[in-house]
């Protein structure tokens, strides 16, 4: 298997509870309470190990919540470097409402990180050598600069690593110019991306063959949420319809989607086909509560037993 480095600037401690009914102005008793270390790369390699896998996880902590979120980690036995910050290390909570099966996840900002704490990370990048795919995935915190993911990107290239980014905004649109090698963007993402409100699947794989008209990317795969993927290469764009399962929670969904891609690319698998098992460890994602993610006997049953693929466009 190729060597995978995640990378996670925002990484959070997932507070995920249960509550009979959530109601105001009353004392809740909560259940199935889970404390997992969180974040867009680090649910990424944690994933990865859920597949078999293997990656190097890179992230900041810091304070209290940092150190705890380094034992929680540990925990997972996945290699890692921790990059410290003085600020604490944020903190996300998950409910959920068993009267309805609805699900409320509220996302603290992180914390400020100054250059003299973000610049070690991308100093440690420069000098990765053997490196096949380095993954990013989330958002920026105070203090990281807007060209972050650029920066990345342009490393990635020096180093002779392909570089694959989930994220949104200007950092995306500041990545993408530098060129990488895939992104997967949501539908609302896409939108952003592209200046486009309310953008629908067909005009989601027109901007999407535009941008890799442009030379800039290789690969993009629109998430779809419950309707799957899309990917668009320079010759090709699929439709991959997801897999109709029992939901129970979409927290880690996207971020084990992309998991089973890079999975799949590091066994050397077609791009059409690590999309397709992506889909798959998506969907397994969300058949678990909380904030646990795919697994592989789930992953591997949706990938065989589906035939989720739709050749040369999209479904109405």
């Amino acid at each position: 298997m190729k060597k995978i480095i995640t990378i996670t600037v925002n990484p959070t401690i997932d507070k995920s509870i249960a509550v009979p009914l959530l109601t105001e102005n009353t004392k809740l008793r909560c259940t199935d309470i889970q404390f997992e270390p969180g974040g867009g790369g680090i649910n990424i390699s944690r994933a990865l190990k859920n597949l078999g896998g293997s990656s190097r996880a890179l992230f900041f902590e810091g304070g209290f919540f940092g150190s705890y979120f380094k034992k929680l980690f540990k925990e997972k036995k996945i290699s890692y470097d921790a990059f410290k910050i003085k600020n604490e290390t944020r903190e996300s909570l998950i409910i959920f409402d068993e009267s309805n099966a609805k699900q409320y996840l509220i996302d603290m900002q992180g914390p400020t990180i100054t250059k003299t704490e973000w610049q070690p990370l991308l100093t440690y990048i420069s000098k990765l050598t053997d490196v096949e795919f380095i993954v990013a995935s989330g958002s920026l915190p105070p203090g990281i600069p807007v060209d972050f993911y650029s920066k990345i990107a342009k490393l990635s290239k020096e180093i002779g690593a392909k570089f694959i980014l989930d994220s949104s905004g200007e950092p995306f649109k500041l990545a993408i110019i530098e060129g990488l090698y895939l992104i997967k963007p949501n539908l609302k993402e896409m939108g952003i991306l592209t200046g486009i409100e309310n953008i629908d699947k067909q005009m989601a794989k027109t901007k999407a063959a535009e941008i890799i008209k442009s030379k800039k990317c290789e690969a993009i795969v629109i998430s779809l949420g419950p309707d799957g993927a899309l990917l668009v290469t320079d010759n090709a764009s699929e439709h991959f319809l997801a897999p109709v399962v029992d939901v129970k929670s979409t927290v880690g969904a996207g971020d084990s989607m992309l998991a089973g891609i890079v999975y799949s690319l590091s066994k050397n698998e077609s791009l059409q086909d690590a999309v397709h098992y992506g889909v798959a460890c998506g969907a397994s994602a969300t058949t678990k509560h909380g904030t646990a993610l795919c697994d592989k006997k789930t992953s591997d049953d949706l990938y065989k037993n589906f035939d989720i693929r739709v050749f040369n466009g999209l479904q109405n």
